[in-house]
């Protein structure tokens, strides 16, 4: 509870993000710098769990996302995980209709003209994760420090503390997208773990950023299951699953279809689906299944390819 406090502060003040978004830029140059990519791995999976993960003959869930980081090296993992390249590979596979309005991309925060944006809009990194500012009043906005945390975004990168391969060569950008919201008053997203090509299952929020956040996950018949992921499962709070439910599964696996593991998400915006993001490597592929022997349960479903690390 008061590491959930903790978060809940850092992404309630800017400045305190700001510190923390620095300390985690050092810590991840510090890394890069001084440790090979297997040492890194293995080094934050044992700061996390106690453990070593093995490599050489993974089981788990968390220790074949370990694998997937050094040995599967796709190409097209790295378009998908850029929040700005994963609009064409949606075109290409005829999901236009899915991607939320672009209203501008940039290169560098002196470029960010709040003048010519709207009053609520959402700024991302496109090389990030949870690298977000959703603004509904840029009135409001501390735009002096908030572009403090832009700029130490776009001289970030999460591959280096990680060593998530799909960011190690990504082109760093700030993608500015339209204001969504749905009849929750939020926006409610919809996670859907995939597997080699098939969802197995969803994750729904309820109540990010505040106090009493619910994560459950759902069969796809909406059945709530007896996990959680770093949050218990709370069969006491009611999230109603989306209209379009069957339609998202369909879709997601389609795109999941390239890909050993990936997490496909979207929102559902007055019943229409609308894409969120693809994630290889769900808190970087750390054990934090609650309760643990989840972990292995998952990673069964999980079909490693044959090592394609050619570099």
């Amino acid at each position: 509870m008061i590491r959930e406090y903790l978060v809940y502060l850092k992404n309630k003040n800017p400045f305190l993000l700001y510190l923390w978004s620095n300390n985690q830029k050092q810590k991840g140059i510090k890394s890069l710098n001084k440790i090979s990519d297997n040492e890194a791995i293995v080094k934050l999976y044992k700061d996390y769990s106690g453990k070593k993960p093995n490599l050489e003959n993974p089981s788990t869930f968390s220790e074949k996302l370990q694998w997937l980081k050094l040995n599967y090296h796709n190409e097209l993992t790295t378009i998908c995980a850029d929040k700005y390249e994963v609009r064409s590979y949606l075109e290409q596979k005829g999901y236009a209709n899915l991607l939320n309005e672009a209203l501008a991309v940039y290169e560098d925060v002196k470029e960010l003209n709040i003048a010519n944006l709207p009053e609520k809009f959402i700024i991302k990194a496109t090389h990030g994760s949870g690298w977000n500012l959703i603004c509904t009043n840029k009135k409001k906005i501390n735009w002096f420090i908030w572009k403090k945390i832009m700029h130490i975004w776009l001289t970030n990168n999460i591959f280096w503390p990680g060593r998530e391969w799909p960011y190690k060569n990504m082109k760093p950008r700030l993608i500015v997208e339209a204001f969504l919201t749905d009849k929750s008053g939020q926006l409610m997203d919809y996670k859907f773990f995939c597997f080699n090509g098939k969802p197995y299952f969803i994750q729904a929020n309820k109540g990010r950023d505040t106090l009493n956040h619910a994560q459950n996950f759902y069969d796809l018949d909406w059945n709530i299951q007896p996990f959680g992921k770093d949050l218990k499962p709370r069969p006491d709070i009611e999230i109603e699953p989306p209209i379009q439910l069957k339609e998202m599964t369909k879709i997601a696996e389609d795109l999941s279809s390239d890909f050993p593991f990936v997490r496909v998400d979207f929102y559902e915006v007055e019943e229409k689906i609308i894409f969120g993001e693809m994630t290889f490597y769900p808190k970087s592929g750390l054990p934090d299944f609650t309760p643990s022997e989840y972990d292995q349960i998952l990673g069964d479903l999980l079909q490693l390819p044959n090592s394609n690390n050619d570099e």
